[in-house]
């Protein structure tokens, strides 16, 4: 009679409008907070797409605010002349092709290292992931002027291999030590079986751990692709004439000084594209940044 009692449902009281009610008003200040955050971290962004649509004259007279009230002010020539009458275009597929190869390939590389770091045994393993970790620490900058000589050598210089080569050098101790923490979080029995059916390592691999990986390399995915369309420094090191999507801003600003019509439509396209990428693995995000916090 026990056993049957204590194996009963627990019936709880159907949730009311009330306690429903009760509910939203004790996070209604939490979701107030963040609403008013996100709107503080949008207003550059509209204001940029505002700047992006005005003509020069009007933007000189007024700010890019007057266009909420008088929206005749708005027009697309800003957008037309940048298309056809600058490298703005060629720049942004420069960027397109240096960012995919920047992420894509650190990944596969990062990917094949940590499933090797956490579950295949060999020797001098924990040392290497050691010297992983430490080049964490290692700054970028440090190794401009070494690697600008290598690529002289080469003769890759001002290449967009250059760059996705450099991108990929510095996003590998991060990728390696986030993918590797995910991986070592995967049951041990899952492997083991697959093993005892006969599988290789590299069907394990492809058929279990990158499937089951897929929020840690999307997130690293979304990482590494902003590090590297964002990037500057880089770029103005080795893609002088190559000409990456903010290269190709600065020097307009630092040709014309205050050649907005051409500076806010570029600032704005370069801000969309990574802006996209991001929204379209969001749900992958939070996942990975837990990656091998929780055993």
């Amino acid at each position: 009679m026990t056993a049957v009692a204590a194996e009963a449902p627990v019936v709880r009281p159907p949730d009311t409008v009330a306690a429903r009610i009760l509910r939203i008003v004790a996070k209604s200040p939490v979701h107030l907070v963040l609403a008013f955050i996100g709107v503080i971290w949008l207003i550059p962004t509209f204001g940029l797409l505002i700047t992006s649509i005005l003509a020069p004259a009007s933007f000189n007279q007024f700010g890019w605010w007057k266009l909420l009230s008088k929206p005749s002010l708005r027009t697309w020539q800003n957008y037309s002349n940048l298309w056809h009458h600058t490298p703005i275009p060629h720049s942004l597929w420069v960027t397109a092709q240096i960012a995919v190869g920047g992420t894509v390939l650190p990944i596969i590389v990062a990917a094949l290292a940590a499933y090797a770091f956490a579950w295949l045994e060999f020797p001098g393993r924990d040392w290497l992931f050691i010297a992983v970790i430490a080049m964490l620490v290692v700054p970028l900058q440090m190794a401009l002027i070494p690697i600008f000589s290598l690529y002289n050598k080469l003769g890759i210089f001002d290449t967009v291999t250059s760059l996705v080569l450099f991108h990929t050098a510095f996003g590998l101790p991060f990728a390696i030590f986030l993918l590797r923490n995910f991986f070592v979080g995967i049951p041990r029995d899952i492997l083991e079986s697959a093993r005892i059916d006969g599988s290789s390592e590299v069907r394990i691999f492809l058929r279990l751990i990158l499937p089951l990986g897929l929020p840690a390399i999307a997130s690293l995915a979304i990482f590494q692709f902003l590090w590297t369309w964002n990037d500057l420094l880089v770029a103005l090191t080795f893609g002088r004439t190559t000409q990456p999507i903010t290269v190709a801003i600065f020097s307009q600003l630092g040709e014309f000084g205050s050649n907005i019509e051409i500076i806010a439509p570029a600032a704005f396209l370069s801000l969309v594209i990574p802006l996209a990428v991001f929204f379209a693995f969001q749900r992958y995000f939070v996942q990975g940044l837990l990656a091998g916090s929780v055993k």
